[in-house]
């Protein structure tokens, strides 16, 4: 007899068991704080004063670093178009960067080449003339019945001690110190604005992504549009400088004064600081005038009064007004405001800042408004 096959036998189905929940390694976490905790709430409200309180240290320690940095940022905002203009005749970044550079830092050695040789000479001959003055001073009448009178020899010679001698020292420490500090500021706003005017592009790049995608582009055309205005700003306030230069060139010419093309750069230079920098240039050329003779010095101080309100009234709001497109009245207004709030700084800034509220005014605030 032939074996069956044996028949398979039925396996009952293996039922799936449930995944084991795997335990997190460092334990389940708990449940969410009470947001409305009076303990949560004082901790994070002091925790807040003392960041606060922090970065107002900072900002205060670190004012004169970033009051550098924001003149430096300023200049290579208002560079930035000659940089493009050279960029549109086919040179690299780098290049016009380099070009722009050493044309600003050809100026500066020109004013200072034009201004040096003239103090030189003129502190050499104050210092060979010395002897001269004072054995004339000494042969006059005049001067020894006031030096007898008022017993000047005697209080001179009670001046001239040991601390007398010590704070004269003090104060040629610090007026070193003052002029060491001048010529290393200027030298980080150059680099500075060297390197703000090579990353330019990047800089708004990264700025420009910062900003929702849904506004980006609208934002980036109005800040383009604001930049722009302090680049034409830059152009107008040069273009003053200039102006005030020639006509001081021309003042010193019609005078005979001593070294007029060096006296004509001082006052473009001096012009360029808002508000007080014409002043500052009217007294070095009202001071050479007098060394001249006293009807120059009188011709000079009448010809820079004019010339300042003309300037103040006439000249600079019209150039502003074509230049960045704002009403006289605006600049005027702007500049006031900007030296009582801020000092030189806000001078500086004062009809840019103007020129984009009133663009921010025209596009964004004034359409919103419309349409509730």
């Amino acid at each position: 007899m032939s074996a069956e096959p044996p028949v398979p036998e039925e396996t009952a189905p293996v039922e799936e068991q449930p995944p084991v929940e795997e335990r997190p390694p460092f334990g389940t976490p708990g449940p969410p704080l009470n947001r409305r905790n009076p303990f949560l709430l004082g901790f994070l409200f002091g925790l807040g004063l003392i960041l606060a309180y922090t970065l107002f240290l900072g900002v205060r320690n670190a004012a004169s670093i970033l009051v550098l940095i924001f003149i430096a940022l300023f200049l290579a905002i208002g560079l930035n178009p000659a940089v493009t203009r050279l960029r549109g005749w086919g040179l690299p970044r780098g290049a016009a960067v380099a070009v722009v550079a050493l044309s600003v830092v050809l100026l500066l050695v020109g004013g200072l080449v034009a201004l040096i040789p003239p103090l030189v000479t003129q502190t050499t001959e104050l210092i060979n003339n010395a002897p001269e003055v004072v054995e004339s001073l000494r042969r006059s009448r005049t001067v020894n019945d006031l030096v007898q009178r008022y017993d000047i020899a005697t209080k001179v010679q009670g001046a001239v001690n040991a601390g007398t001698i010590g704070n004269a020292l003090g104060g040629v420490v610090g007026g070193a110190r003052l002029l060491f500090g001048t010529i290393f500021n200027i030298l980080t706003v150059l680099v500075l604005t060297i390197y703000f005017m090579a990353a330019f592009d990047r800089i708004k790049a990264t700025g420009y992504r910062l900003v929702p995608a849904s506004r980006r582009e609208r934002v980036a055309l109005l800040t383009d549009e604001i930049l722009s205005k302090v680049g034409a700003y830059m152009v107008g306030a040069l273009a003053i400088a200039v102006l005030a230069g020639v006509c001081s060139f021309g003042l010193a010419l019609a005078l005979g004064l001593a070294y007029p093309f060096a006296l004509a750069v001082v006052v473009a230079i001096c012009d360029l600081i808002p508000q007080i920098g014409a002043t500052i240039g009217a007294v070095v050329v009202s001071l050479v005038g007098f060394a001249e003779s006293v009807t120059a010095g009188i011709v000079c101080i009448v010809f820079f009064i004019v010339y300042q309100q003309m300037e103040n009234y006439l000249i600079y709001p019209r150039v502003m007004r074509r230049s960045v497109r704002v009403s006289d009245v605006a600049a005027l207004v702007a500049a006031l405001v900007g030296v009582g709030l801020f000092g030189v700084i806000g001078a500086l800034v004062a009809i840019p800042m103007v020129a984009a509220i009133q663009l921010i005014m025209r596009e964004v605030a004034i359409p919103s408004l419309e349409d509730r």
